[in-house]
């Protein structure tokens, strides 16, 4: 749930994004199973959304070779200086509704739930469309999407208006002072959109407020399983397995992730 790249706290969301947003369990394990074969192969991985690089450097530093796309200048900044010298992973910038890269990879991946920035079906399809076109025959596709909380959302339904509640806390990387966030969610059920605004205080030892920023209201689509399924197929994917976490286990009632692996088509 990035802000805009002209929104003011693009620039401190940006810098304190691999501070305050962890690695699920077992995920970098499951990108660099599947690299595995891609670099034995002398291929190479698309990552869509990347944000900083989380991933994609982990990948290029195992000697993957790497390309990272994200529609932040701000991300895309501190990705580059966090790889710097490392000549496995390249950056670009562009939208992942609207690419053209002008070659072809084994492995395409969104991971982070950065697939539900896109809130409608023809954006959706557009953004799998480019993907596919991208993909070497026999390329694989990765997408991770939260595995929606029906008991969450109908409880955002009753709530009377949005409130701000305690979120995160985390280090700042550069003054190292506390960060607290609060967000404040909403859900508007005609397009299953999950809505949030999220808000920053940075503290100083005593306590302090010394800094404030606040992004949104950012609008997450909440994508359900057969739902993604349609879309798959309605761009060209034959689906070859839903997981309901990066242990490879299926897609259960109490998952909280959806992890869709697919591959093109044949034509």
């Amino acid at each position: 749930m990035s802000p805009t790249p002209d929104d003011p706290a693009a620039e401190f969301y940006a810098l304190t994004y691999d501070a305050s947003v962890p690695d699920w369990p077992g995920e970098i394990d499951f990108y660099q199973e599947l690299a595995a074969p891609v670099q034995r192969g002398g291929g190479q991985v698309l990552e869509i959304a990347c944000g900083t690089g989380r991933i994609a450097i982990r990948l290029a530093q195992r000697g993957v070779r790497v390309v990272g796309l994200d529609l932040s200048p701000q991300m895309l900044a501190l990705a580059r200086q966090k790889s710097a010298g490392l000549d496995t992973v390249r950056w670009v910038h562009a939208d992942m509704r609207s690419f053209d890269l002008g070659e072809h990879f084994d492995l395409a991946i969104i991971p982070g739930h950065s697939f539900q920035n896109l809130n409608t079906a023809q954006d959706q399809a557009a953004c799998l469309d480019s993907i596919r076109r991208h993909l070497q025959p026999g390329g694989v596709l990765v997408v991770h999407l939260d595995h929606q909380d029906l008991t969450w959302l109908g409880d955002l339904l009753r709530q009377q208006g949005e409130r701000f509640e305690p979120a995160e806390q985390f280090r700042h990387p550069v003054s190292g002072r506390q960060v607290r966030a609060w967000r404040a969610w909403s859900y508007e059920p005609a397009t299953q959109s999950a809505i949030c605004q999220t808000r920053w205080e940075e503290a100083d030892a005593e306590g302090q407020v010394v800094g404030r920023w606040q992004s949104g209201p950012t609008r997450l689509h909440c994508v359900f399983r057969f739902e993604m399924e349609h879309l798959l197929a309605r761009v060209g994917f034959v689906v070859e397995a839903v997981y309901g976490g990066f242990d490879r286990h299926p897609l259960e009632d109490k998952s909280s992730e959806m992890i869709w692996v697919a591959v093109p088509a044949p034509r």
